[in-house]
């Protein structure tokens, strides 16, 4: 639901009712990861994507029917070799999606998801955490989480039960994650349990380019394509101009381990070092390989990465820590253009992120997505 939360956002301030429906949990190969929304108004109009067409049909008709009667529904869709005409996936898989009515009678669900929505279409990290599956009087109720562990809403069934689940929420937003949780009723690991979904959202992830190369303009086009906020870091004014970066989100003039170690980085953020010049890629990588960053890779011949490889020995960088680096850059596309070497960097740099291996799906018998964080629901029903 976050997905389109400024459309819904807008909906919202505009006085709409409306039904979302999200998908909880996925299956096989399935299009759409957990959190994917599509959303109905009372008009008819719909936004966002659930499936990225097999079953859409299916979805908008469910969100019409949740306005129409205010219930709450969660139903699984698949592909069934019994009857090939039946609404499902076509790429094998299966998902989960449940149907939320949000009217301006449903006051206490409206007041915390309007809240969400407001929080995430003004850039604030947050969490909501919605129970999918469990008893009838609790599908749907939404808890909203912030970074901080405080919260507004709750599932009024259990006071362990919102703390155990603030917990679990601020944990999951820290690592900017979306899944499902599998807690017990009264907020234990036992007894009767809850399915609960818990959508993050947090500010776009960080893509650091030290370099400011013709390549690095490519790349920064390619990082913003990706949704990535995109910073240009070069020591020489010259060249870090916004006339030659005028996509990216931050220009920097400054020497790239100076900056690096005066800013902000998480574990999502990606480090690319496009200056293949010793006198700024050693200090810096230095300092690259021991922060906990999502993916640091440097630019350069093979003759330069056993160069530097050395000359990053000698000033104490251990074998372990040299094993994080990707170098030379990229995948072996053959690229040859900015564009083509753009390509093959944020090629890599999905392949490490999803832990796919980047080679060629034709002939392979791999799971075509890697998502260790998708696990269907376990249970399916229809509750008011």
């Amino acid at each position: 639901m976050l997905d389109i939360a400024e459309e819904l956002h807008r909906w919202v301030e505009q006085g709409r009712d409306f039904a979302v429906a999200t998908v909880v949990a996925v299956g096989g190969s399935a299009p759409r990861q957990p959190g994917a929304a599509l959303a109905v108004d009372a008009d008819g109009t719909a936004i966002g994507s659930v499936s990225g067409g097999c079953v859409e049909g299916a979805v908008y008709e469910l969100c019409r029917q949740a306005l129409e009667d205010g219930d709450t529904v969660l139903e699984r869709f698949g592909y069934s070799d019994d009857d090939a005409f039946a609404v499902g996936l076509t790429c094998g898989g299966v998902i989960d999606i449940l149907v939320t009515p949000v009217r301006a009678r449903d006051t206490a669900r409206r007041a915390v998801l309007a809240t969400a929505l407001a929080a995430v279409a003004e850039g604030q990290a947050t969490a909501v955490a919605r129970i999918v599956s469990g008893p009838a009087e609790l599908i749907g109720r939404a808890l909203l989480v912030w970074s901080d562990g405080s919260h507004e809403g709750g599932f009024g069934a259990h006071p362990e039960l919102d703390r155990t689940v603030v917990g679990e929420t601020v944990a999951q937003l820290d690592a900017g994650r979306t899944g499902t949780l599998e807690i017990g009723e009264q907020g234990s690991r036992c007894g009767a349990p809850l399915t609960v979904l818990v959508e993050s959202s947090v500010p776009p992830p960080r893509m650091i380019v030290f370099g400011a190369i013709d390549f690095a303009s490519a790349l920064v086009r390619m990082g913003k394509f990706l949704g990535y906020r995109v910073t240009v870091c070069d020591a020489r004014p010259v060249f870090a101009t916004r006339t030659r970066f005028p996509d990216a989100d931050e220009i920097v003039v400054d020497w790239p381990h100076r900056y690096l170690e005066s800013t902000d980085v998480d574990g999502r953020t990606v480090l690319c070092v496009l200056t293949h010049d010793a006198k700024f890629d050693v200090p810096l990588l230095r300092r690259a390989l021991r922060l906990p960053v999502a993916y640091v890779g440097a630019m350069g011949s093979r003759r330069t990465h056993l160069d530097r490889n050395e000359r990053l020995r000698e000033v104490g960088v251990t074998e372990l820590e040299l094993a994080r680096l990707r170098s030379p850059i990229g995948l072996d596309l053959g690229a040859r253009t900015p564009e083509e070497t753009a390509l093959s960097i944020a090629s890599e740099i999905v392949a490490n992120r999803r832990g796919g291996s980047g080679t060629s799906l034709t002939g392979a018998h791999t799971p075509i997505h890697h998502d260790p964080n998708s696990v269907p629901a376990r249970r399916i029903g229809s509750v008011a």
